[in-house]
């Protein structure tokens, strides 16, 4: 089937009750005919469900659509991206093992990489370039996994998939691709050379800022390490929040195509903007990085940065003059949101942190939204005059 088809068309096999709509099972624990079989299911010679924390048909359905809408092997569901992040992280890496990460990326992500991966003796490199090359001059003889963000957060920077996946075969190093901007129906990471994908499905797979949630997909002999970690640790996704998710993956191409849309329109307009200096945005073609944008990703993603004139003080003008727009700890959602990162999500890094990964004091993210695009086209001019 057609990624649209599949999305709308997997769910639970029916019940008794033959509903239509994947119905949900709010229960703790699932019972046996006999304890024989209670015996066979623990001991893991017949399948079927034990304990919520272990399976659920709701994440079991949630996490087998998003490892087809990946095409991959296998997948989990966890309480949140974070947590998704993490699990991985504990489940494939050791001690003395070495981690290869852009230096892009989110800043939590590198609180585990800074604390609680090198509490276990495992260290990490930040590599400050999206050239292979330089990736390549940086491995030593005990890294064991490379984790990058495609687009990045919060500059949006582009990685070459393919280029990044060679290099990992050729050096047997696992490799971690965070898609949450893309989703799976922009770019799908394991097609070109990923081992393992993570998602915040908080973000633009539940699109509508309703619930937390995370996903971990790829090849099985990395997907059962993470499984067997989560069950004992219990970093579990609720029924209902998975439920939600699988209901939101069925609109999971129309929010995006309409994402995508506006925001290349919101990028053009503020390419031509005199009060903007700069803008990214991954399908503008004067983008860095353009031409491996538009081989990976089939469209550009609900994203646009921009660095407006006057730095700081005017970006916070911009934003409290903002009358569409949202101002709030998310992204992926149905309404327009706008960040000032400088002062928010990377306020605790130096100026010259910031800086050092392309946060100018005038940065702005867009999460660009499902309204009409004259309205937030507008919205965005009457702030950028207001702020002056």
């Amino acid at each position: 089937m057609h990624f649209e088809t599949f999305a709308i068309r997997h769910q639970i096999d029916q019940t008794q009750e033959q509903e239509h709509s994947t119905p949900l099972f709010l229960t703790s624990s699932f019972t046996y005919s006999s304890a024989e079989e209670a015996a066979r299911r623990f001991k893991g010679e017949e399948k079927g469900n034990i304990y919520s924390r272990f399976s659920n048909p709701n994440t079991n359905e949630l996490g087998q659509k998003l490892a087809k809408l990946e095409e991959a092997e296998a997948g989990i569901t966890t309480a949140s991206g974070m947590a998704a992040l993490n699990i991985c992280f504990q489940s494939l890496l050791k001690t003395g093992d070495h981690v290869l990460a852009s230096n892009k990326i989110f800043s939590n992500t590198k609180y585990i990489f800074n604390n609680l991966l090198s509490e276990r003796g495992i260290a990490v490199t930040y590599v400050d370039s999206t050239d292979i090359n330089v990736w390549e001059a940086a491995v030593k003889p005990n890294t064991a996994m490379v984790y990058i963000e495609t687009p990045a957060n919060p500059t949006l920077d582009i990685f070459d998939l393919s280029g990044m996946g060679a290099l990992c075969k050729s050096e047997q190093l696992c490799f971690v691709v965070d898609n949450c901007f893309a989703t799976p129906y922009l770019q799908k990471p394991l097609t070109h050379g990923a081992d393992v994908v993570i998602h915040s499905a908080t973000k633009f797979i539940d699109g509508q800022g309703r619930v937390l949630g995370g996903a971990i997909v790829g090849a099985s002999k990395y997907i059962e390490l993470c499984a067997d970690h989560l069950r004992r640790t219990g970093a579990c996704l609720s029924p209902f929040n998975a439920w939600v998710l699988s209901k939101s993956l069925e609109t999971l191409a129309v929010r995006m195509d309409r994402h995508c849309s506006n925001a290349l329109a919101v990028a053009q307009y503020l390419q031509q903007h005199p009060e903007i200096e700069t803008v990214l945005y991954p399908h503008l073609d004067n983008y860095a990085n353009y031409s491996i944008a538009k081989a990976q990703m089939t469209q550009g993603g609900g994203l646009v940065g921009c660095t407006i004139q006057g730095g700081k003080s005017r970006g916070i003008r911009f934003l409290n003059a903002l009358k569409l727009h949202t101002l709030t700890a998310n992204l992926g959602d149905t309404r327009s949101i706008a960040t000032h990162p400088a002062s928010t999500t990377h306020c605790k890094l130096t100026q010259a942190e910031q800086l050092s990964i392309g946060i100018t004091p005038g940065y702005l993210r867009f999460s660009v939204g499902l309204e009409h695009i004259e309205d937030i086209l507008e919205d965005i001019d009457q702030a950028i005059q207001a702020s002056l």
